[in-house]
């Protein structure tokens, strides 16, 4: 069996022991509060912002256009394929 997590009444006040309480008690809105903020500070997973980042790259050069040559062969002698 896994641990629960707890906190020592022998080395945390009778206010420390009553935040945690108030912390993990879903009828609180203390705990209700700590999860809406977890949700919001978690990190996003990195599959998720390598699609980001692409999507705005994307929009950036529809904006703007491409900055740069795609064609690999602009940098090359054409001369050098026969």
């Amino acid at each position: 069996m896994a641990k629960k997590k707890s906190v020592s009444s022998k080395t945390h006040t009778q206010k420390q022991l009553n935040d945690y309480a108030n912390q993990n008690n879903p009828n609180n809105k203390a705990y209700k509060a700590k999860i809406a903020n977890d949700k919001k500070m978690k990190k996003t997973s990195s599959r998720n912002e390598a699609i980001r980042s692409a999507k705005q790259q994307a929009k950036f050069e529809a904006e703007h256009g491409v900055l740069y040559p795609l064609d690999w062969m602009c940098y090359s002698n054409p001369y050098d394929f026969d």
